[in-house]
């Protein structure tokens, strides 16, 4: 449409409004005046918005879901707005079908329905047939709404402007500004290939889901004005909800679980999920429809809404407030701080509908307020916020008319509570008296305000703090016994190190000796050239060793090690890959992150970190191409690559991803390091890359080679390794050479330990073999009682690493690993198997060791079948 066009038609809405708005506002104020009745007033504005074109009437769609607004007579004049607009005759439908088509979807069809099926506000939908017998539903924009979107919100952007220069009340909010912001949305709706590619999208993200379902797109049929997708003819129209015999409360409950999905986890969500936007089944299946207006959410903006949310549901009014000000609203100047008194005024809005209304809780009711309070202040709120405030709008107008008596905000505690690290209420009434009283004397020790100790790793865990965290007196093979008493089998290996298991012979008897012979730290020792020497032949021998104390400072040293060798600066690293707690190490590396999935951006994961130490972080996604493109591209500040070859939340590898990783950085001058801290010597003797034929230049090592006790290295060829050697020149020193010292970096007691189990290890190869047995027996095992209990349970696993899940989708990246976790079942069947004597880390990261006998799995086994079985019980699989 050209610019001459474009304003020729917005000058003619203009009129049309002009025209219009003035006639049925003052036929809808007589009819008021005579007889009160709102359904009269809402048959008028009906029949303006009908007459003003699309954009006016997705806002009487909009009015169609809001209860509280009309009554049901009312409402039910809008409701007509879903399902039963004008469509265009057959005859006009034919020729523009026929005119906009793609080519291939003319080559394949062999039969169209001229007849609307159902028609919208800016398309309508038919039947077709395909070659392979397939039936499609067939949507068409309409001829002329592209036109008339178009010039309704020039229109708009036109009055929006004048308002504001004819009356100094307008200028207080900038709706000229925000309108500019939202009209994209609108005007994109008309392109069927934008909404094919979100609604292949939506599909993806719900792929597995138990009771979403998102029709399958043919992308390669599609055009501008035509969305060639699945027909689906099992289903009643939204429209027709009363129609569908699944319960109408759960209906509702899940219909606000598909919302709260979408923009929780999975940041694209549907703009407008009105009744003629959906489908159901008798079995409560939920059929999502029409993705012309859709919002998203980024990283950023998903962690905004989770923590403004926990914020009001722990009742922190003024932190809540804070996060909603940063997050949602745009203030009239940069830098601009909200007055004293308006925060108050948000503080008292929240405090209203979370706490006093929360029974009978209205996002509109909130969006109104805490608008208000904005406006009066010359703030607003962002875009991405206004449509997401316009779904929920949407979506709980839709899901009150299915149920009037639905609890949106218990349902809304329901759903958080399923996601949510933390302890429910429930849960902890639960367990209070199951667990705790079960090892009263770990409890007084976590309970124990005037404790000195602080365990990051366990009774005060970062970020995902353990309720009822277990303090050892001893462990033996394949069990640990608390101070109170109780064994179990342990799951946990101490989180890796102990492959041989608690107090192994070989192990033990080295150590002895080891202090026997005074315990040697910072000075050479025999133990200590052993181990390099077992190290460095492990990996193919003409190998450098330098000793740490931890996997955290091997990679540390490492890095330093690439820069000094380098003299670049920029280490890359992984999203979702741990790398130890250094600020660099926690980067994007789990519960946190940033950017878009294919780009990620660096963020850290603890206060405190370094700012430019962060900045300075090339995040990558594994196993994508476009990373690889990435290390070429800033090849020329890149000192290294850091990855962990067998990612700890995948527990699998990518064989030709790390061979075109290990190209490029050979092409590039970039160094590759392994971070094998948990895999090495774990998955095989050598680690992930002795199975993959992959070779680093440089591998940290942790865990396994300090025996059970504290230890790591950093192993790597003679060159990358070389500025880790001294020059004997000790200015050259200062220049070129890294520093890597440590009081208690191999120490004879560590060492001594690292060294004779790697010694067993590699006398031992039949020990690898059977690990691997026993893990595919423990997790065929756990699969098969999750399939006969009925419980959506994922067992992931290879070489003695492996995990527990209950979801319904096996995200491929660390960010998206929440969406449809049920992190609370998760959490819970830890505490139920410590009650049937096995000890499951609760983050459910699992490791075996050769202590574990095949009766030991047996039990491990039958204890899962106890707990889920009592987990059923307790409702934690009701969707």
């Amino acid at each position: 449409m050209s610019d001459l066009t474009g304003k020729r038609g917005a000058v003619q809405e203009v009129g049309r409004l002009a025209t219009w708005l003035p006639y049925y506002g003052a036929r809808g104020y007589r009819n008021y005046r005579r007889d009160g009745s709102k359904q009269r007033v809402a048959a008028d504005l009906r029949e303006f918005l009908l007459r003003m074109g699309p954009m006016y009437t997705k806002a009487g769609q909009i009015l169609g879901t809001q209860t509280g607004l009309f009554d049901a007579d009312a409402i039910a004049e809008f409701r007509d707005l879903f399902a039963d607009m004008p469509a265009m005759p057959p005859a006009q439908t034919e020729r523009l079908f026929y005119e906009v088509a793609h080519p291939d979807l003319l080559d394949r069809l062999i039969s169209f329905d001229p007849v609307a099926l159902a028609a919208g506000t800016v398309a309508q939908v038919h039947r077709g047939q395909l070659d392979t017998g397939e039936h499609v539903a067939l949507k068409i924009v309409k001829s002329g709404v592209r036109e008339r979107l178009s010039a309704s919100t020039v229109a708009t952007s036109a009055m929006l402007a004048t308002l504001q220069k004819l009356i100094p009340a307008a200028r207080s909010y900038d709706a000229l500004s925000h309108f500019a912001q939202l009209r994209p949305f609108l005007i994109e709706q008309c392109d069927m290939r934008l909404e094919a590619q979100r609604q292949e999208q939506v599909g993806q993200n719900f792929a597995a889901h138990p009771f979403v379902r998102v029709p399958h797109v043919h992308r390669d049929l599609c055009s501008e004005n035509i969305l060639v997708m699945e027909f689906i003819d099992d289903a009643v129209p939204g429209t027709e909800f009363e129609k569908c015999t699944y319960p109408r409360a759960e209906l509702a409950r899940r219909m606000q679980d598909t919302f709260y999905t979408m923009a929780f986890f999975h940041g694209l969500f549907h703009v407008d999920p009105h009744p003629g936007n959906m489908m159901l089944t008798n079995d409560g299946e939920i059929i999502m429809l029409d993705y012309g207006l859709v919002g998203s959410l980024s990283e950023d903006g998903k962690w905004a809404l989770a923590s403004f949310y926990y914020g009001c549901i722990q009742k922190q009014w003024d932190r809540a407030v804070d996060r909603f000000i940063a997050a949602f609203t745009v203030a009239p100047k940069p830098d601009s701080t909200l007055a004293s008194r308006y925060r108050r005024q948000l503080i008292n809005v929240l405090r209203y509908h979370f706490e006093e209304k929360a029974d009978t809780w209205s996002t509109m009711g909130f969006f109104d307020d805490a608008t208000r309070v904005l406006r009066t202040a010359n703030w607003r709120l962002t875009t991405d916020f206004t449509l997401l405030g316009l779904a929920f709008l949407t979506g709980e107008g839709l899901i009150s008319a299915v149920d009037p008596e639905i609890d949106i905000w218990t349902n809304a505690r329901r759903f958080t509570d399923r996601f949510s690290p933390f302890m429910s209420e429930e849960l902890e009434t639960l367990f209070d008296t199951k667990i705790a009283d079960h090892m009263p004397k770990s409890m007084a020790i976590k309970r124990d305000r005037d404790r000195a100790l602080i365990a990051q790793t366990h009774m005060d865990r970062y970020v995902l703090p353990s309720a009822y965290p277990l303090i050892v007196e001893s462990a033996e093979g394949s069990t640990i016994t608390d101070i109170d008493g109780n064994t179990y089998i342990d799951l946990a290996s101490g989180f890796g190190p102990h492959i041989l298991g608690y107090r192994p012979k070989v192990v033990v008897e080295a150590v002895n000796a080891a202090m026997a012979k005074g315990a040697v730290n910072a000075i050479g020792n025999t133990a200590e050239v052993d181990l390099a020497q077992l190290i460095s032949e492990a990996f193919g021998g003409e190998k450098a060793v330098v000793f740490t104390n931890s996997g955290t400072e091997s990679v540390l040293t490492a890095s330093r090690i690439a820069r000094a060798g380098t003299g670049k600066d920029r280490i890359a690293k992984f999203e979702g890959h741990y790398h130890g707690w250094s600020d660099q190490g926690m980067v994007s590396s789990w519960f946190r992150y940033s950017g878009t999935a294919s780009e990620p951006l660096p963020i850290s994961n603890s206060a405190g970190a370094q700012r430019h130490v962060v900045d300075n972080t090339l995040v990558l996604q594994y196993g994508s191409p476009l990373s690889i493109e990435r290390i070429r591209a800033n090849s020329d500040s890149l000192a290294a690559v850091l990855i962990e070859p067998m990612p700890s939340m995948a527990v699998d590898y990518d064989v030709e991803f790390l061979r075109a990783l290990r190209a490029v950085c050979d092409e590039c001058g970039v160094l590759l390091i392994f971070d094998e801290v948990v895999s090495g010597f774990r998955v095989s003797y050598g680690g992930v890359q002795t199975l993959t034929g992959v070779s680093p230049d440089i591998t940290c090592l942790g865990k396994i080679v300090g025996g059970g006790l504290p230890g790591g290295a950093v192993v790597g060829d003679l060159r990358s390794m070389s500025t880790a050697r001294t020059t004997n020149d000790p200015f050259e020193d200062w220049a070129t050479r890294a520093f890597c010292g440590g009081t208690t970096s191999g120490n004879s007691v560590s060492t001594a330990a690292g060294a004779a189990t790697l010694r067993h290890l590699r006398d031992n190869p039949s020990i690898y073999s059977e690990l691997d047995a026993r893990t595919d027996y423990l997790r065929e095992g756990l699969q098969r009682v999750a399939e006969r209990e009925g419980v959506p349970a994922t067992v992931s696993g290879k070489h003695t690493l492996f995990s527990i899940g209950f979801d319904y989708a096996k995200p491929a990246l660390a960010r998206d690993q929440t969406a449809g976790s049920h992190v609370k079942a998760t959490l819970a069947l830890a505490y139920y198997m410590r009650l049937n004597k096995v000890y499951l880390p609760e983050l459910h990261t699992i490791l075996l060791n050769d202590a574990h006998t095949y009766d030991d799995l047996d039990t491990v086994i039958d204890s899962f079948g106890t707990s889920v079985g009592e987990m059923k019980r307790h409702k934690f699989f009701v969707y």
